[in-house]
């Protein structure tokens, strides 16, 4: 928890400068033509990367590289790291080329409806085409990251997603607003030249954290090598898994490129999907990523001792831990969703019709976050025992579910872009529920009374904020945005707390020690009331 904590911190940071990021978009391009095209081109190398590079190959790297580091020393786990990045270098920068070869096909089959909009289809192909060779750089981010986190170093790789995020924004509005017009380059083109700059940004970052730790990068070949072999044995399976998620992303993004709204045409349900998503970012990475990069670590360990009562006892409290914490933030977003967005997206291009229709797709997204929390814990614990088979199967089953979902919500009940995102919630859920039930049968056991003792005490504490904060925006409807949520926000939280620790929850007590331990250490007065 207190690792977790540390990550929460960081990730904060990110996701806020992520925000930030999405304002400047909102503001210059808003659910735009040009804006949807960039999405498009952002997101296939993205999707790849989710696959391939922070998917498959952090779930498979680091419970090897934690294996090799606890039982074969740290030389062999340099060797081991060597080898993945080389590896990484040669088949990633590859698949850079063949992407951007390809990109018109991409494009293509990522959003057909682009089509029917003139130029829009050209423009992202050439967007992608341009962003491409981020995937090799945030892949080796990502080896880099695992390699921290498995040292227990979690702050600077969580750190590293807000220089990417800095260096994206700042270079493209550098080049693309500001020395634009001389260099021939418009303002889209040049904030997809800055997503390059950020990701060299984000794993240079990392870099000396590397190296004070004792890894340098040496070119390394050796297929042979039982820990790569290991590694490659377990993504081939990991990435039929990721595949399926990300199957389920381009069947939304290809329905909502076809999506006509009454009042904005084909240009709006992409781009209102992919704010509102942005939003959903920040409690899922301050809760589930910080607590799942804590924990993989931890519970890799535990695999690799044979502790299974330790590493039931870590993946039941991180567990509890995201229940606690997402179960709260579900209702906060549903609530004040719409002061969120309008505060931080409203204005310039973006429009109140584009507020109101991203807070109804965030709204959805959100009933969906404690199973997108629970997923970034359950799946890689499967790979921390070594069993990459079962989240790819349950991965798989959660296409066909997704398909029938989606297409019953958009053309049978006529939910429009809503529709896509309440079926991504209950695929999120559906897969959540199965991988826990699964693990609680594969180990033995989940402590499953006590987890449905948490997650009901934090859904009666979210009760008794939503009642404090509905009440707040009722007499509070004519205030500007930024004031509903400067009053709303902290009273929710605050009503929250207290009737969490008057059910006596127990995680509450857990976490708020392992995050205020330090100030409570060194400021006397705080022990009596954290």
């Amino acid at each position: 928890m207190r690792s977790a904590s540390i990550m929460s911190f960081a990730v904060a940071m990110s996701r806020v400068s992520g925000l930030v990021r999405e304002m400047v978009m909102s503001r210059l391009f808003g659910a735009s033509m040009p804006y949807d095209a960039f999405r498009i081109g952002f997101q296939i190398p993205n999707l790849t990367r989710d696959l391939f590079a922070e998917g498959a190959l952090s779930a498979a790297f680091v419970p090897a590289f934690t294996d090799a580091l606890h039982n074969k020393g740290r030389e062999e786990a340099s060797r081991l790291a060597n080898l993945v990045s080389t590896t990484l270098i040669l088949v990633v920068g590859l698949i850079c080329a063949m992407g951007a070869v390809f990109s018109p096909t991409l494009v293509h089959l990522a959003a057909p409806g682009f089509g029917q909009t003139p130029g829009k289809l050209e423009l992202a192909a050439s967007l992608t085409r341009i962003m491409f060779p981020f995937l090799l750089l945030v892949a080796l981010a990502a080896q880099a990251m695992g390699i921290l986190n498995a040292l227990k170093q979690f702050a600077v790789p969580a750190l590293s997603s807000t220089f990417f995020n800095i260096g994206s924004v700042l270079t493209g509005i550098l080049l693309g607003v500001v020395l634009g017009p001389k260099l021939g380059i418009s303002a889209i083109e040049g904030m997809a030249w800055g997503v390059l700059v950020g990701g060299a940004m984000q794993l240079g970052f990392q870099i000396p954290a590397l190296i004070k730790a004792g890894f340098t990068f040496k070119p390394t070949i050796d297929f042979s090598d039982p820990g790569l072999r290991q590694i490659l044995a377990m993504m081939g399976p990991a990435i039929l898994g990721n595949a399926a998620t990300q199957i389920n992303v381009l069947v939304n993004s290809n329905l909502a490129s076809e999506i006509i709204d009454p009042a904005r045409g084909a240009n709006g349900p992409v781009g209102w999907l992919n704010y509102a998503f942005r939003f959903m970012q920040l409690p899922l990475g301050l809760f589930g990523v910080a607590i799942a990069s804590a924990t993989l670590p931890a519970i890799s360990r535990s695999a690799a001792a044979a502790n299974w009562e330790e590493f039931r006892r870590t993946l039941s409290r991180s567990l509890g831990l995201v229940f606690l914490l997402t179960i709260p933030s579900s209702v906060g977003l549903v609530l004040v969703g719409k002061a969120m967005i309008g505060a931080v997206y409203q204005g310039g291009k973006f429009e109140y019709y584009d507020t109101q229709q991203t807070a109804v797709a965030l709204s959805c997204f959100a009933i969906g976050l404690a199973g997108y929390s629970a997923l970034k814990v359950l799946s890689p614990a499967f790979y921390a025992l070594k069993d990459s088979r079962t989240p790819m199967l349950v991965s798989l089953g959660s296409v066909v579910v997704n398909y029938a979902l989606a297409r019953t919500m958009v053309d049978v009940f006529h939910f429009g872009h809503a529709g896509l995102a309440l079926s991504t919630s209950g695929i999120a859920l559906f897969s959540s529920i199965t991988l826990f039930l699964l693990m609680r049968q594969r180990i033995g056991g989940l402590y499953g009374r006590l987890l449905w003792t948490s997650l009901s005490k934090a859904a009666v504490s979210s009760l008794a904020m939503a009642a404090a904060v509905a009440g707040i925006l009722y007499f509070a409807g004519s205030w500007a945005f930024v004031l509903q949520l400067a009053v709303a926000i902290p009273v929710g939280a605050i009503v929250f707390y207290f009737a969490a620790r008057a059910l006596r929850v127990e995680e509450l007590a857990m976490a708020t020690d392992a995050m205020a331990g330090p100030l409570k250490r060194r400021i006397p007065f705080l022990r009596g009331t954290l």
